[in-house]
Order: C-alpha cells, then sequence, then structure tokens
C-alpha cells in the first residue's frame, strides 16, 4: 500500500494482483479496508472461476476491488457495480477509469434493487461481502433481491463471518447452499435453479418437492425401548396368570 496526493492530501492506494491481472486502486479513509484488500473479499474471489460470457453483480462494491478485477478478465460492458455510499461509488468511478474499463457500470444505491429492472433474470454471478456490523434485514433484502436478477443456473457468492443465519436463509430462498471454509471465512455459494422460482416475493419450492409416499402397510412398525419394556411386561403377567390358572 502507498499514498497518492490528490488536491494535497494523501490517498491510500492500494496495487494487488487477481486472476492474473494487476489493479491499482485509489481508495479514502473512510470506506472499509482502505489500506489493503479485505482477507475475506480475497478468500471469497479465490473461490471464483470466471468464464467469458459471465455477467457480474458486484453488491456494496466499496472502492472497486471484486468489480474491477472480474472486468479486466470478462467484458466491463458484463459488469455491473452497486454502492449505497456516495464516497464509495465515486472512488470505485475513479478507478474504473484508472484500470482502463470505462464500460463498467456503476450505480449508487441499495443492494440489487438499485440495477436496472431489465437486468432481472440477467446476471450469472452475484458476488457480496456483506457489512458484518448490521442486523439481518440488510442481508436478507440482499439475499431475496438477488434470486429474480439470476439467471436460471446463476449463482450467488457470499463471504460471511457468521454461517447459520446465511446458510439458513440461502437455503430457503435457493433450495440449498454449498459452504466452503477459508481463512477463516464461510464461502457460501447458491444457485439458481430452473425449478425454482418466487410467488409474491417470497420462495416458493415446497412445490419441487414430492408428496411424502404412504407408510407401506406390510412394514413392521419400528417399537421404543419404553413400549419394548411394555410389552415385555404384559407377556409376562399373561404367563404368570396362565400358570395360576
Amino acid at each position: 500500500m502507498n499514498d497518492a496526493v490528490a488536491g494535497g492530501a494523501a490517498v491510500p492506494v492500494i496495487d494487488v494482483e487477481i486472476w492474473r491481472r494487476h489493479l491499482h486502486l485509489e481508495t479514502d479513509l473512510r470506506l472499509f479496508s482502505p489500506r489493503q484488500p479485505d482477507s475475506g473479499t480475497l478468500a471469497m474471489l479465490e473461490s471464483i472461476h470466471l468464464q467469458a460470457d459471465d455477467r457480474v453483480l458486484d453488491l456494496g462494491c466499496g472502492y472497486g476491488l471484486v468489480g474491477l478485477a472480474a472486468a479486466q478478465v470478462i467484458a466491463p460492458e458484463q459488469v455491473v457495480m452497486v454502492d449505497i455510499d456516495p464516497l464509495a461509488a465515486a472512488a470505485a468511478r475513479r478507478n474504473a477509469v484508472l484500470n482502463h474499463c470505462p464500460g463498467v457500470r456503476i450505480c449508487r444505491g441499495d443492494g440489487p434493487s438499485a440495477a436496472d429492472t431489465a437486468d432481472m433474470n440477467k446476471y450469472t454471478l452475484i458476488l457480496c461481502n456483506p457489512p458484518y456490523h448490521t442486523d439481518f434485514s440488510v442481508a436478507r433484502r440482499l439475499i431475496e433481491q438477488s434470486f429474480p436478477r439470476l439467471a436460471d443456473g446463476g449463482r450467488l457468492v457470499l463471504v460471511v463471518k457468521r454461517l447459520t443465519w446465511y446458510k439458513n436463509k440461502m437455503t430457503s430462498v435457493f433450495g440449498g447452499v454449498q459452504v466452503r471454509m477459508k481463512d477463516g471465512y464461510y464461502i457460501l455459494t447458491a444457485e439458481k435453479r430452473p425449478a425454482s422460482r418466487l410467488q409474491d416475493g417470497k420462495p416458493a419450492l415446497l412445490a419441487d418437492v414430492p408428496p411424502m409416499a404412504p407408510p407401506k402397510r406390510d412394514q413392521p412398525r419400528k417399537t421404543t425401548r419404553k413400549h419394548q419394556k411394555k410389552m415385555r411386561r404384559t407377556e409376562k403377567r399373561a404367563e404368570r396368570k396362565s400358570k395360576s390358572a
């Protein structure tokens, strides 16, 4: 990490190599992880293998590390970056120019809904390192709004510190989630399956689950230990009565 001078003030600068591409990023001390790439974000990126035709949405883009790394591998026009913080959006725009990715679309707004409505069923990959110090309402909205914006077969990838809530929520929306641990972080990947769908804004996955088959009557019922003891006591009483008769 070095410092550049802009307007008489020192600006933190990060030089990093991701997917064998070099990024030169000017940051801001008021943004997340301004002096070095976040280790959780790097752990997430190591799990990603981009394809030439991927369409990527970078949620909470900050100064642009994830989205610009993707833009250098695939066409910049196939990448959209979103952040609610105007400082982050401004830094990402500057870094898009610095890294020769002017075709990247950068939106200021809250979560996936900040992208155009035309982006429904569009993305093959949505990447996010959600904020750790907020309640789960932010993450809930992020996950639910990501689903309809993914193409069939598209994936939502999150890097988190707390597993249980994210795993349960992603499973409830997508029908399943893959969990991988790296460097103390959980990398969660959920795929939008063609059979999955939302009804009235809520996941409707139970319709895809076949009903349970009725129990076969010719199969013996399993008895508990308690019931077995009760049966033995009953048999012993019956034996005593037959002997006394």
